[in-house]
């Protein structure tokens, strides 16, 4: 596995895109307690053996339906939370390895954008202060200097000088979700995590932000893994898109592809489902039956085995698959392209 991923590295650099990010076996499990002394009784399988890669200056959409791990892979990687195994590597060092000053001066690299903007946000605590707080925190600048860049910021993501002496509340979601996007900027990172930034958004202003984050992309050169259930916010976004379900990546290759090309079934069902701007076309629905296993106890093989429409008995419900790759660049995890 990790040899398949060094050559995948060996081939952008020679196209002249260098992995920024590089994501291999990550694994997370989170522990569930029970009894009185609260002993741990069983694990969450929250996050799998994941791995991709995100090169310089694109955007990797992660998406997959609520619950499948999308959110914890975006954490576990900025070290919100720690893995339980697994490597990552950011611009040549280890993430995992780091500790102390070494991680603080990283995470002025790689910062995120949170799904609820208002939950993230100190209510007590004008929105200016919450954009500087990074500044102060490492210590960058002088007071005026932190505060000049508040300012930059909020011209940045089309909010006024004055909106930095306001309260949280006092701001729409739309209007949260920029400042959000301005204190993850103003540290100058090159990658941020969006986390499902547009979900809780309207339509209108879905696509005000998402203007926002391609136009800062371009401005400032930076990375983004793009996390989201919404497939036509991947499309419009992402450059490369991984599909996750229950925890496991079971699809990574280009944007264009994945839409022209879906291979897993479970993208192929995902595909299905979104609709077609034309009453005169119809698109073959494909219905998936039962519900999303529980992490806590995920089925034996293949984990999307018991709602595949493709299923091929004694052997996913035995075995999981490995990564196939049965076109240049499109990854697959399913027997059905052994």
């Amino acid at each position: 596995m990790k040899e398949q991923y060094m050559d995948e590295k060996k081939t952008s650099q020679d196209n002249g895109k260098w992995d920024l990010l590089q994501v291999n076996n990550l694994v997370k499990y989170f522990p569930v307690r029970g009894g009185l002394l609260q002993r741990v009784v069983a694990w969450v399988q929250a996050v799998e053996n994941v791995s991709f890669t995100v090169r310089e200056g694109e955007t990797v959409g992660l998406v997959g339906e609520s619950g499948c791990g999308k959110t914890t892979v975006g954490r576990t990687i900025l070290r919100l939370i720690e893995p339980t195994s697994g490597d990552v590597t950011f611009n040549g060092v280890e993430l995992f390895k780091l500790r102390g000053r070494e991680l603080k001066e990283m995470r002025r690299n790689m910062q995120i954008i949170f799904q609820d903007p208002y939950s993230s946000l100190d209510p007590r605590m004008p929105i200016g202060e919450s954009i500087a707080e990074g500044l102060r925190i490492h210590k960058i600048g002088t007071p005026k200097e932190r505060f000049e860049t508040t300012i930059e910021m909020l011209r940045k993501v089309g909010l006024e000088d004055y909106h930095a002496r306001r309260y949280p509340h006092e701001f729409s979601g739309g209007q949260r979700q920029r400042i959000g996007i301005a204190r993850a900027l103003a540290l100058r990172p090159k990658f941020i995590v969006a986390d499902e930034p547009v979900s809780a958004l309207d339509v209108s202003i879905q696509s005000q932000v998402l203007n926002i984050l391609k136009e800062l992309q371009n401005e400032f050169g930076l990375t983004y893994l793009f996390i989201a259930h919404n497939l036509s916010v991947v499309e419009h976004i992402s450059d490369r898109v991984v599909v996750m379900y229950l925890g496991m990546m079971v699809e990574f290759t280009d944007r264009m592809e994945l839409f022209r090309n879906p291979l897993h079934p479970y993208t192929q069902a995902l595909m299905s489902a979104i609709p077609i701007p034309d009453p005169n076309l119809k698109r073959e629905r494909i219905l998936l039956p039962g519900d999303v296993p529980s992490p806590l106890n995920p089925p034996k093989g293949c984990r999307f085995h018991p709602r595949c429409h493709k299923f091929i008995a004694d052997l996913c419900d035995v075995k999981a698959p490995p990564n196939f790759e049965p076109e240049a660049g499109h990854m697959v995890s399913c027997w059905l392209y052994q």
